[in-house]
């Protein structure tokens, strides 16, 4: 009798905390909505926002974001010049995931890439920041002649040493995504997210607004916890297997990374990176973080328009 109680209680917990997570859940998508139109790509759903005319551009968030983080200032400025396509990656924003494994940087490197050509950008300049440069980079190893240059922006490119973050394992684990989850969802603070934003941007001013707007608390939800977390425990495997083919990669890239960057470092991935691969291009942005999309914006446009000449598109 005792036993029955206790799974009567555990099961009411149970309910409790998902209901309380669909409820958040609910609340913190209708505040931040879909930006731009979802279509359908060999049967996956992916959020795109497209703007401009010009050149195709194609922009690849990191961990833990949005296709947000670019259109909180980036992409009006850049659609000036360019045809800016912009996309939620698997399991994050409003793209589906692939599976519940999560999707490796080849997968969707392939979903991204088939996403851009359905737009009819069969060729475009790809950016990826953080570990959405690792996407791009699988998009230009896997794809050849599917882009006609790369802007790697704090870009992960080397195998590192070091351990992956206990809340990533335990997140991405059978049984952390079944218990620890569904708590996180139903319990974390807002003002934690919040401060989890700021944090990125270490000793550097964050944009005025753009915790408020970038909608982080969509990374928080179920589906997208777990998918952030395989994605980045897997990450160190895949940019290891990836590695030896960067002597194939022929077209132009251009890359630039903060010196400052405690993330993704300097010496342990660009500055590496160059010395593989003759063409590629790097600029180092003197005490600058992991986002200087955000915080040295005008470099960030440099490096694309390098970029865009040497691939002949200006």
């Amino acid at each position: 009798m005792k036993f029955l109680v206790l799974l009567l209680i555990l099961f009411g917990l149970a309910l409790a905390v998902h209901l309380r997570a669909g409820a958040r859940e609910a609340r913190w998508e209708a505040q931040y909505p879909p930006l731009g139109q979802v279509i359908e790509v060999d049967g996956t759903r992916v959020h795109a926002l497209v703007k401009g005319d010009g050149p195709d551009l194609v922009l690849i968030h990191g961990s833990s974001g949005n296709l947000r983080d670019f259109s909180f200032r980036m992409v009006d400025k850049l659609a000036q010049d360019y045809r800016v396509i912009t996309f939620d990656r698997p399991g994050l924003g409003y793209t589906e995931r692939l599976h519940d494994r999560g999707a490796t940087i080849a997968e969707q490197a392939a979903l991204l890439q088939k996403a851009a050509a359905q737009l009819g950008a069969d060729r475009p300049l790809v950016l990826g920041q953080s570990y959405g440069g690792a996407v791009a980079l699988a998009w230009a190893v896997n794809h050849p002649g599917a882009a006609v240059g790369l802007v790697l922006v704090s870009s992960p490119t080397h195998p590192w040493d070091g351990h992956v973050p206990a809340l990533y394992r335990v997140n991405g684990s059978a049984l952390g995504s079944a218990l620890a989850v569904p708590l996180i969802t139903a319990l974390v603070p807002r003002s934690y997210i919040r401060d989890q934003v700021r944090t990125v941007f270490t000793q550097e001013p964050m944009p005025e607004g753009y915790d408020s707007y970038l909608g982080a608390e969509l990374a928080a939800r179920r589906v997208s916890l777990r998918a952030n977390a395989r994605h980045r425990v897997a990450l160190l495997d895949q940019i290891t297997q990836m590695q030896p083919r960067y002597d194939a990669l022929t077209l132009p890239i251009e890359m630039i990374h903060g010196t400052a960057d405690t993330t993704v470092g300097l010496s342990i991935h660009a500055e590496k990176f160059i010395l593989e691969v003759p063409q590629a291009q790097l600029t180092r942005l003197e005490g600058v973080g992991h986002l200087p999309h955000h915080t040295a914006p005008d470099a960030t446009r440099a490096a694309i328009d390098r970029a865009a000449a040497r691939a002949g598109l200006r």
